[in-house]
C-alpha cells in the first residue's frame, strides 16, 4: 500500500534580526498551512506539522524533507505546502536565464533558495510523487521568470498598506528595499549556498513533482483575512472533498475563479508521470 506524507509550511511573520529589521507580518498564511493540513489528515497522509512561523526555520524544513525522502518509495507521495513571503537572490551558478534571479522562500531564520528545494527534490526516489502548493509571489515555476509587471515602488506600497480596504491586495513578497539590504548583509551566506550546489538539471529528478502556484513568475500573490486568495480559492473549488476531477482539473477550475493579475500556474519537473496529472487530487 502507497504511503502518503504531507508538509505544511506557513509564515506570518519572520525574525526581524534575520531580515534587517523586516518582520514580514501576514495575516492569513499561518491559516493556509493549518487549513492544509487538516485537509491532508482528513485524506489519509501523515501529517507533518503545521510549521508555523518561529518553527519554520531553514533547518527544520530541510530536514523534514529529508527525512520524507529517507520514508517514501516508489508509489508514494509527498504532499508539500508554503504560504509566506516569496523573495529574490542573484543568480550565481546560471541556472536562471530570464531576470538572472533566483526565487527564494522566505523563512523564519533566512531565506531558502530554490537550488536547495531542488536539491532536496532530487533526494526522493524514482517515482515518488511530489505535490506542490506554493502561495506565495514570484511563484509560478521555481526554474523560470519572466520580466516583473510591478515596479519595486508598487511592490513596497502594496505590502506596507495599512488600510483595512487594502488588506486584500497585500501581497506576499518581500518587499524590494529588504532584499536589497539582507542580501548585501547576507552575501557570503547566499553565495556560498549556490556556489556549493550545481545549476538545476530538472532532468536528474527521479520524483515527479507537480506544482499549481498562487501565481505566475511575473506576479503576485494577495494575502487575506483567513486564507490566501489563492489557497481560499483552491478550498472553495475543492469542497470539502466534493470535487472529482483531476489536478489539471483542479487547477482550471480554480484559475476560472482568479482574477486576470493573479493567475494560478501549473507545472511539472522531474520525471514524466501522465498518470499522476490525471489523478483525483489527495490521491495516496
Amino acid at each position: 500500500m502507497s504511503i502518503g506524507l504531507s508538509v505544511h509550511i506557513g509564515l506570518n511573520q519572520v525574525d526581524p534580526e534575520a531580515y534587517d529589521g523586516w518582520s514580514g507580518e501576514l495575516g492569513a498564511c499561518e491559516q493556509d498551512a493549518v487549513d492544509m493540513a487538516g485537509l491532508a489528515d482528513a485524506a489519509g497522509f501523515d501529517v507533518t506539522g503545521p510549521l508555523l512561523s518561529p518553527a519554520a526555520t531553514a533547518e527544520t524544513v530541510t530536514a523534514t524533507l529529508e527525512a520524507a525522502a529517507g520514508r517514501l518509495a516508489e508509489g508514494d507521495i509527498l504532499f508539500l505546502t508554503y504560504s509566506g513571503h516569496g523573495g529574490q537572490v542573484p543568480d550565481l551558478n546560471h541556472d536562471e536565464t530570464g531576470d538572472r534571479l533566483d526565487e527564494t522562500w522566505v523563512l523564519y531564520d533566512r531565506q531558502l533558495v530554490d537550488d536547495e528545494l531542488f536539491e532536496l527534490f532530487g533526494k526522493f526516489a524514482r517515482g515518488v510523487r511530489i505535490w506542490l502548493l506554493s502561495d506565495s509571489c514570484h511563484s509560478g515555476t521555481v526554474a523560470r521568470r519572466l520580466p516583473e509587471m510591478l515596479s519595486p515602488q508598487e511592490l513596497d506600497r502594496r505590502f506596507s498598506t495599512a488600510d483595512p480596504q487594502e488588506v486584500g491586495r497585500r501581497i506576499r513578497a518581500m518587499p524590494q528595499s529588504v532584499q536589497a539590504a539582507v542580501y548585501r548583509r547576507d552575501r557570503d551566506a547566499y553565495d556560498r549556498i549556490q556556489n556549493t550546489r550545481t545549476a538545476k538539471d530538472l532532468a536528474k529528478i527521479d520524483a515527479s513533482v507537480l506544482e499549481i502556484s498562487g501565481c505566475q513568475d511575473n506576479q503576485t500573490s494577495a494575502d487575506g483575512i483567513v486564507n490566501g486568495l489563492f489557497t481560499g480559492t483552491l478550498l472553495e473549488v475543492w469542497r470539502g472533498g466534493a470535487f472529482a476531477g483531476s489536478y489539471r482539473g483542479l487547477h482550471r477550475e480554480v484559475v476560472k475563479r482568479m482574477p486576470p493579475d493573479q493567475t494560478p500556474n501549473f507545472f511539472q519537473a522531474g520525471a514524466p508521470n501522465s498518470a499522476f496529472t490525471r489523478q483525483r487530487p489527495f490521491t495516496i
